[in-house]
């Protein structure tokens, strides 16, 4: 039962970490106060998020193989399913913003260019879309550790 309780927490941490740093993107990531720092800023915030996406992965992963309910009960439920489709749709979803923070770095440091406002924009909705899917996959483990969807 330990073990249980220790895999449950390590998720936890790793989804509460992620849920932090895509808040962080999110206030970075406004035209009004896009600067150089936080250009800089952005590049090492994604980093983190993305580090705590593939915790969120191996903790789940550890979950599910190691905790007392086991590979057989998980994978037949749907939820499990609706929930990695959630995680794989945020994380494709993050490629984007991801590739845009590097590429504002790189002009940043080439010759001190911002990027433009309209462009600003457009990254932070994406990173609002993956911030409004996150709650819901939480919302589908709830219901799944209660034993619904089998």
């Amino acid at each position: 039962m330990t073990i249980e309780a220790l895999l449950a927490y390590a998720h936890i941490l790793a989804i509460l970490t992620l849920v932090v740093f895509i808040a962080s993107e999110a206030a970075l990531c406004r035209p009004e106060w896009l600067n150089a720092v936080a250009v800089e800023r952005l590049v090492t915030v994604d980093r983190v998020y993305g580090i705590a996406a593939g915790a969120v992965f191996l903790t789940g992963l550890a979950r599910v193989f190691l905790g007392v309910k086991g590979g057989a009960w998980y994978g037949g439920n749907w939820l499990l399913w609706l929930k990695v489709a959630m995680f794989v749709a945020v994380g494709v979803m993050s490629i984007g913003p991801t590739r845009r923070f590097i590429a504002w770095r790189k002009a940043l440091r080439a010759d001190g260019r911002l990027p433009p406002p309209e462009e600003v924009r457009q990254v932070r909705r994406s990173v609002m879309r993956q911030a409004h899917i996150i709650p819901l996959i939480p919302l589908a483990a709830v219901f799944l550790a209660r034993g619904y969807g089998n």
